[in-house]
């Protein structure tokens, strides 16, 4: 029996139902937003040739898919909050923004990123163009005894510690 694992983009759909359709070429991003959300999921999933090809093409050769390997080493994600959904600018269509906070786990600390993304139509296709980001925060260290930040009801040293 196969096991359901929920989309880790914070929608409750299924993954295979939600971004893995998008990540995996089966069906195109509608909008910004679901592009936003299937590069998150992608992130929880270190699949970072996702990554990379979904940078706008004027920004994929400041951001190397060996960096963003380093990146997706490093980190867990933990919860993606959409604060302001897919939004044109009235002046111009080609253009999306999607305001968002992700929360991750990395070297025992969680932090948390607020960012206002812009995205670009290119061939047909939303990619990442840059973001705002409004802060960049450590929210907490966290010690073996508490509960394990990825939402699990063990204790931080019986879940993620040996991940890190």
């Amino acid at each position: 029996m196969k096991t359901v694992m929920k989309c880790p983009c914070g929608s409750n759909k299924d993954l295979e139902l939600c971004c893995q359709t998008i990540i995996d070429g089966q069906v195109a991003d509608a909008s910004a937003e679901q592009l936003m959300r299937s590069r998150y999921t992608a992130y929880a999933q270190k699949n970072c040739a996702y990554i990379f090809n979904t940078y706008a093409k004027c920004k994929q050769p400041d951001n190397p898919l060996s960096e963003i390997q380093d990146w997706a080493k490093q980190c867990q994600w933990l919860k993606l909050e959409i604060i302001k959904p897919s939004q044109s600018r009235a002046d111009n269509n080609q253009y999306q923004f999607v305001e968002f906070k992700a929360s991750y786990l990395t070297n025992h600390e969680v932090w948390q990123m607020h960012e206002c993304s812009r995205f670009v139509k290119e061939d047909g296709n939303w990619r990442y163009l840059d973001g705002d980001i409004k802060y960049h925060n450590r929210l907490k260290l966290v010690t073996g005894n508490e509960q394990c930040p990825c939402g699990s009801p063990r204790k931080y040293k019986r879940c993620c510690l040996n991940s890190q």
